[in-house]
């Protein structure tokens, strides 16, 4: 009964991960990309009523987000009463869950100096983070402090995937827990440029959105059918 309880949430975890990624990163980068490298006028940064958009996409994506945190979290927990390696997994996630909330508190600061995001955006992909630290100070360090406790949340829904795939012997949920990895060490990218610069960061961002989408949909297909 408790293996179900927890998986039964780890795939809902999954399948709401999944929406947060189309509307928070795929549709915002697709966006953007667009808008940077294609001058058609067709699509431009400038025009508000996209940006209204694409904020509001984002928004929504980041609620998801932290819905399907906190769902992995309770799916984890459930887990932990009958196997002790979700422990870990389960504390981490709710350390993910408050970076989260700083993340929309930033984004609610960054939103009140649309200028300079805007600026910030139409430069190098890498150079936003640096940019917002001179445009927004303050919405710029909460956003840092929450990504990497987002990060730490990040692991402990790897952590407790491992578990889950050893557990149940499902390639699925090990295949989610591989993308899951590769997606926090592609996130680590854009911060350590910040600091050491080093060619091709650029496109490493270009896998975020195929892991971000990639990651939920194997855990999910692989936590899914162990629900009757």
């Amino acid at each position: 009964m408790e293996d179900e309880k927890g998986l039964f949430r780890i795939a809902t975890g999954a399948g709401i991960g999944f929406a947060a990624a189309i509307l928070a990163i795929v549709i915002p980068t697709a966006y953007f990309l667009i808008a940077s490298y294609y001058a058609t006028g067709v699509v431009s940064l400038d025009q508000t009523v996209s940006i209204d958009v694409i904020a509001l996409l984002i928004l929504a994506g980041s609620l998801l987000f932290l819905f399907c945190l906190f769902m992995y979290r309770r799916g984890f927990t459930q887990l932990r009463k009958v196997d002790s390696r979700f422990w870990v997994a389960s504390l981490l996630c709710l350390i993910g869950a408050v970076g989260f909330l700083l993340i929309l508190v930033a984004a609610v600061v960054i939103a009140g100096s649309a200028n300079s995001f805007l600026v910030c955006l139409k430069g190098h992909p890498t150079h936003a983070l640096s940019c917002l630290q001179s445009g927004e100070p303050l919405g710029a360090y909460t956003a840092v402090i929450g990504f990497w406790l987002a990060w730490l949340g990040g692991v402990g829904i790897v952590l407790g995937l491992w578990a889950g795939s050893s557990r149940y012997r499902v390639r699925e949920i090990g295949l989610g827990a591989v993308f899951y990895s590769l997606l926090l060490l592609v996130l680590i990218g854009p911060f350590i440029s910040v600091l050491v610069s080093f060619p091709g960061v650029e496109y490493l961002l270009v896998l975020v959105p195929i892991l971000s989408v990639l990651a939920p949909y194997f855990v999910f297909r692989g936590a899914r059918p162990l629900v009757t």
